[in-house]
């Protein structure tokens, strides 16, 4: 196996006839997803995703994906696969087509649909071309394949990618689930034909690859969601990805079977529900669908609201609920079912969430007490499967954080994929195909592009480390004002602490050290309001770490008389 090297450098130029592919996210990571594909001077872009921040992002909305690698070359990029409708694959098109707003989108009729909403909201009109499972497309110099695969959306897709320096299959989020609600399975068949025709690098799924077995069924899942409804004594409220289609389907099913009606909150929900319904991949019963403004008229043992919020996230309206702002007062004999599992980082902020619940007097049913969710993502018996159908020369995992990719990487070592032929790989690092064989060419920029408000690209690290500062360590702002001809303090210094408890806003000690260190940075000469700051910031940081035992944000300010 092969591994990232930070000594990587910028990959020299493409050799004639070989394939380069280069991971911009969801490599070391869950998601993000963005796979760009080289070839003869032009390139095909697999997917297009943001990824979730966590509370090591404290203020930023959303992480994209860094376009420096291809910002030059927008002109040669042929089209952007997208491989279903997931935010993590789907979520950053918008921010990529600002900058060339005519770069074809390809993708099944559900993807494009969800796709177009998002693109309308930020007043862009695409070119799309929809495709289903079997098609073959020629986009430039790539041939692509589409095949379907089974996941926790409706109308995903593989997609081999045939070039004259070898073929690519990129699998995006699949399971082989073989009872799935729509009837629409993993196509086993294509994989095996597509393993005779040959796949020089097959790019997977790596989410579950550390989960033995086989990922359990959709339908496995109704008879826990049929009891939660059954047991409930008031009102249901269901919280899942606002693209959970599936998931959907079965909570009004189940509402249907026990005479509740139904009312969507959240704006995604309401229009990506809308637009599956719209297409046919939602079946609606004629009446069950209420306006969430009418539902003051129902009684609460009628009543299921299907929302956002099943990942914490702090504006979702289950997050708002279990901090009593929201319209809906959640209390007693409520019945809150979480139908979703936890993305990686945010445990904590779900776990807040159901704490917060459940001090309202709500009953909370969640994957780790009942099953009520199933994973979209093939575990470890169906990418061995995956491996032996298809036995791939090389292989590349993908879409996964750093243990995900490891273990994928072990199990294709396991059917017989030369160790040397599978390359673990981190955002950034260049891959080239050539001759049907792999190697690690360098490494492209591909760090977290920042979505903060209306800003995006402008928040960086060092702001969001302010931030943390901040919100850990506490604020002390330092007011002192100097004659810097008499080489004298005038006034203060004046002490502001915020964040900190009040038996630690006891500054009087610092004072006459305070003015003793600038009294002598005076009388050696030292006037420069900046240099007078920094022994200001020494003095008061050292107090701080050794007295209280913190790290606060020092803000010094020198006023010349």
């Amino acid at each position: 196996m092969s591994h990232p090297h930070p000594e990587l450098a910028l990959p020299g130029l493409l050799r004639d006839g070989a394939v380069r592919v280069v991971a911009l996210g969801g490599l070391g990571e869950v998601g993000r997803n963005m796979a760009v594909v080289e070839h003869k001077g032009q390139l095909l872009v697999v997917d297009c995703g943001v990824l979730f921040p966590d509370d090591h992002h404290p203020g930023i909305d959303l992480i994209l994906p860094d376009f420096e690698y291809i910002a030059g070359r927008l002109d040669d990029i042929q089209a952007v696969v997208l491989t279903h409708g997931h935010e993590d694959h789907i979520g950053a098109v918008p921010y990529l087509l600002r900058l060339k707003p005519d770069i074809p989108l390809v993708g099944s009729t559900l993807t494009l649909a969800l796709v177009e909403a998002k693109l309308k909201e930020h007043r862009i009109t695409p070119y799309t071309l929809a495709v289903r499972e079997g098609d073959i497309e020629q986009l430039g110099v790539f041939g692509c394949e589409f095949v379907a695969v089974n996941h926790s959306i409706p109308d995903a897709l593989a997609v081999c990618i045939r070039t004259s320096g070898g073929t690519l299959l990129h699998t995006g989020d699949y399971k082989m689930d073989q009872l799935p609600l729509d009837g629409r399975i993993t196509d086993l068949r294509a994989f095996a034909r597509l393993g005779e025709e040959g796949i020089d690098l097959l790019m997977t799924d790596s989410t579950n690859a550390e989960v033995p077995g086989f990922t359990t069924s959709e339908k496995e899942i109704a008879p826990a969601i049929d009891r939660v409804f059954r047991e409930a004594r008031k009102r249901i409220i269901v919280a899942c990805f606002s693209s959970h289609v599936h998931r959907v389907q079965q909570v009004l099913d189940a509402a249907e079977k026990s005479g509740r009606k139904v009312a969507m909150v959240g704006r995604s929900m309401v229009r990506n529900m809308g637009i599956a319904a719209d297409l046919g991949y939602l079946r609606v019963p004629d009446g069950l669908l209420v306006d969430f403004k009418k539902l003051g008229d129902l009684p609460h043992d009628e009543i299921v609201l299907i929302c956002t919020g099943s990942q914490g996230e702090p504006m979702a309206a289950l997050s708002r609920m279990a901090n009593r702002d929201h319209a809906i007062d959640v209390g007693e004999g409520d019945t809150v079912l979480l139908a979703s599992s936890l993305i990686p980082g945010n445990e904590n902020a779900v776990y807040r969430v159901i704490n917060g619940l459940m001090r309202l007097g709500a009953t909370v049913v969640h994957k780790g007490n009942a099953k009520v969710h199933v994973s979209g993502h093939a575990s470890a018996g169906e990418l061995l499967y995956t491996y032996n159908i298809i036995k791939p020369r090389n292989v590349m995992p993908v879409h996964g954080e750093w243990r995900h990719l490891v273990a994928n990487a072990e199990l294709a070592i396991a059917t017989g994929v030369p160790r040397d032929h599978v390359v673990v790989v981190e955002d950034g690092v260049v891959v080239d195909l050539y001759k049907g064989s792999v190697r690690i060419a360098g490494a492209v920029p591909s760090g977290y592009v920042y979505v903060d408000g209306s800003s995006v690209g402008e928040a960086d690290e060092a702001l969001l480390k302010d931030r943390r500062i901040l919100r850990d360590e506490g604020f002390i702002s330092i007011v002192v004002v100097v004659d810097t001809a008499a080489g004298k303090i005038v006034a203060g210094p004046e002490i502001i602490a915020r964040g900190f408890t009040p038996d630690e806003v006891v500054f009087e000690d610092i004072r006459p050290q305070l003015e003793r260190a600038l009294g002598e940075a005076l009388d050696q000469g030292v006037m420069d309001s900046y240099q007078l700051q920094q022994v200001i910031r020494r003095s008061v940081g050292s107090w701080v770490g050794r007295k209280i035992r913190r790290r606060p944000m020092i803000i010094p300010t020198v006023i010349e008389a």
